[in-house]
């Protein structure tokens, strides 16, 4: 669906970007599963007699010591596959429009077609082939680690003087605290909102964070055992002292007590009981990760945590490029409120920020709160609205109700603070290699099909291209919510070329049987006067973002290898001379860490401004127009009329409305006509996972599955 124009002289064809993404991909799989046989290699007599030397003797520096190897065999080849993947959506981005093509071109569209399994809900073969390789993955290590330890577990037993039987639970203990291990590895990849990792998977981060709940309740689950476990070793064996130990030169015992702790604070506020209640306490609480890695590599020291160190390094730097644009605050423009308690915001951006329909934009307004960040799907479309974006809020919450009683004031404030982090999404959708198509959604989940109609609007009004049929069945609780259908027409653009689309709606209003007797009242435009301290919305690296995130990633890790090398040599290495019995393990995880925050903030920073002071001039150019007040009378003057055009007339001639009843899903997708006909359903998971079953219950062939993480 990402359509561009683009210079034949000056740009590669689709068929070599597809060929060059083909060999990132199968070099970044060649490179995972080599750094995969690492790990199952790990807890055998193999890796430790024979791997380890060879890779100590090998590797023999006085730059890294036993840190060198260790990095390089599990942090660099991550960080490898992510700098790939920076180049592999760079080049999806700069496809042109032969995406009738994509449909037979597109090999792994077999294994992204989505299926339900309960309890897992909506999965693609892509994902559950990597949960079975985790589940796999977890269940060797443990397995192999039990039996590498149980074998010399009398030996053991008599160097730490205790009994066999006692011995046993210290290293079920150890045991069970590495197998946690991994999932703190992976904990961290879902999150990372503008991951480079996740594209190659097929996947965004908003549509995984499943992955960082169910992780986070197993590694929290494993090191509480962990944790009791050694409790319990330390009781019957008589050496509860060692609680207290903090052993400079091994595993230190009060930082991981401390960290476990902070962990349990943080993992409580997680269950649905307390988080859907307490919303603020769950966000605020979930702060506490710093601290919960902090303790966690002065627990471990970094020799070990170098494991884990790639998904959270990339985790940093995506966390540091949001803290940035962040500190920058926007220009909101206007706003539309409606009758059902929901708005649309209107933001001011440059014309070079593009995003692809179905994004996700953060939003803080500090005056309501300075801490809390709220995602909403974003509803413009960037080729039509080349210098606004556009958000739509409904009031589910105390945060979004304070920001809509502020909005909807008779008399609203001139200027509303306000920052953004993203807009995130797909690299690419590909909603023209379908016939028809065919969008469900229940209640709020229309936000983002506004989105993809108006990209649709674009190709079919701008770009000339045959769109495919399009079908809107949307369910509604009552009338008043069915003034959203207003939103699909963008405020400026084209909004003619909606006549070109072959458009149904069908709306169902389930809670009344008949038409509300008096006429809703129309939509309410608010326009608001921004500071000249207010920017608009710009890329945080620039035009060519993805080559600039390779490059943060790159120049960031060589220049935390270059530290650590400096401390080693020049530090570590005269004072105990490769022994490691002298330097501290917590001294070089507290080096190790201010390590990381300096690289990453010196080449992240870098990049920024770089990109900021390429950007001032277009910014400037923004700000000298949105001070004319010809454009803001010429929005208000539009949007006043907007229900009384011929496009909005139009619009409602293409809407059925169906009063006390649902929809039947399944008669309407199997008399959909179409070779290929794409289903997208948005809203409540009950309604994605009917359409999903109807979908995939091989009763027609010609039906084609997607769910879309919305945000409202």
């Amino acid at each position: 669906m990402e359509v561009k124009k683009r210079s034949s002289s000056s740009s590669l064809s689709d068929g070599k970007i597809r060929m060059i993404q083909g060999a990132i991909l199968a070099l970044a799989l060649t490179i995972f599963l080599g750094n995969l046989m690492m790990w199952v290699i790990m807890p055998t007599f193999t890796y430790y007699q024979k791997w380890v030397p060879a890779l100590l003797a090998a590797t023999n520096s006085t730059f890294f010591d036993i840190q060198g190897p260790i990095m390089m065999n599990f942090t660099l080849p991550i960080l490898f596959i992510a700098v790939l993947g920076c180049i592999y959506v760079h080049l999806e981005k700069q496809k042109s429009d032969s995406v009738t093509s994509y449909c037979n071109k597109d090999w792994l569209k077999v294994l992204k077609k989505p299926k339900i399994m309960k309890p897992l809900g909506i999965v693609t073969w892509i994902e559950l082939f990597f949960l079975a390789m985790f589940i796999i993955l977890c269940v060797w290590y443990f397995s192999a680690f039990v039996y590498f330890h149980y074998s010399t577990i009398t030996t053991y037993a008599a160097t730490k003087g205790v009994q066999v039987w006692q011995a046993r639970i210290d290293r079920l203990a150890l045991v069970i605290g590495l197998t946690g291990n991994i999932c703190l590895t992976f904990l961290f990849y879902p999150v990372s909102r503008g991951s480079s990792i996740l594209p190659l998977l097929g996947l965004t981060s908003e549509g995984s964070i499943k992955y960082h709940i169910w992780l986070g309740h197993i590694a929290m689950t494993l090191f509480t055992i962990h944790g009791l476990l050694f409790i319990l070793f330390w009781a019957v064996s008589g050496r509860l002292h060692e609680m207290l130990k903090w052993d400079p030169h091994y595993i230190s015992n009060v930082p991981g007590e401390i960290g476990l702790l902070v962990g349990l604070i943080l993992w409580i506020t997680t269950f649905p009981a307390i988080r859907r209640r307490m919303f603020e306490l769950f966000f605020y609480t979930h702060y506490l990760y710093i601290l919960f890695m902090a303790f966690f590599l002065l627990h471990t020291g970094m020799f070990y945590a170098c494991i884990m160190l790639p998904g959270f390094f990339l985790f940093l730097i995506d966390r540091y490029l949001r803290f940035l644009q962040s500190k920058q605050k926007v220009s909101l423009v206007s706003a539309r409120v409606l009758t059902c308690e929901t708005f649309e915001l209107n933001f001011s951006k440059i014309p070079g920020l593009e995003y692809s329909p179905t994004s996700v934009m953060f939003l803080n307004v500090p005056s309501i709160s300075k801490l809390q960040w709220h995602p909403f799907t974003v509803t413009s479309n960037s080729n039509l609205e080349s210098d606004t974006i556009s958000v739509v809020i409904k009031c589910e919450g105390s945060w979004t109700k304070k920001l809509y009683d502020v909005i909807s004031l008779p008399s609203p404030v001139d200027r509303l603070e306000v920052s953004v982090e993203g807009p995130y999404g797909p690299a690419s959708t590909h909603f023209l290699r379908h016939d028809t198509l065919v969008l469900i959604s229940g209640g709020s989940g229309i936000t983002p099909f506004i989105s993809i109609i108006r990209e649709l609007i674009y190709m079919s009004s701008t770009l000339k291209c045959n769109t495919p049929k399009i079908l809107l069945v949307s369910v509604f609780k009552n009338s008043s919510q069915f003034s959203v259908l207003d939103l699909l027409l963008p405020l400026s653009g084209t909004p003619s070329g909606c006549s070109n689309l072959d458009l149904q709606i069908e709306a169902y209003i389930t809670r009344e049987n008949e038409p509300a007797p008096e006429k809703p009242e129309p939509l309410r435009t608010v326009l608001f006067k921004p500071n000249h301290s207010d920017a608009p919305i710009t890329p945080i690296l620039g035009q060519n973002n993805w080559l600039w995130l390779a490059a943060i990633i790159s120049s960031s890790f060589a220049l935390y290898l270059l530290f650590v090398g400096l401390l080693y040599q020049y530090y570590v290495y005269p004072m105990d001379h490769g022994t490691n019995k002298v330097f501290p393990y917590h001294t070089r995880a507290l080096f190790n860490m201010l390590f990381i925050a300096v690289s990453i903030v010196i080449a992240a920073s870098a990049v920024f401004l770089w990109n900021k002071k390429k950007s001032a001039r277009e910014t400037k150019q923004i700000q000298d127009m949105a001070d004319s007040t010809k454009s803001l009378n010429s929005l208000l003057a539009y949007a006043d009329q907007e229900l009384e055009s011929l496009p909005q007339q139009s619009l409602n001639k293409s809407i059925k409305t169906y009063y006390g009843q649902r929809p039947d899903l399944k008669r309407i997708l199997l008399e959909v006509k179409g070779a290929s006909v794409g289903v997208v359903a948005s809203g409540p998971k009950t309604l994605r996972h009917d359409v999903a079953a109807i979908c995939s219950s091989g009763l027609v062939e010609n039906l084609h599955f997607e769910s879309i993480s919305f945000t409202w």
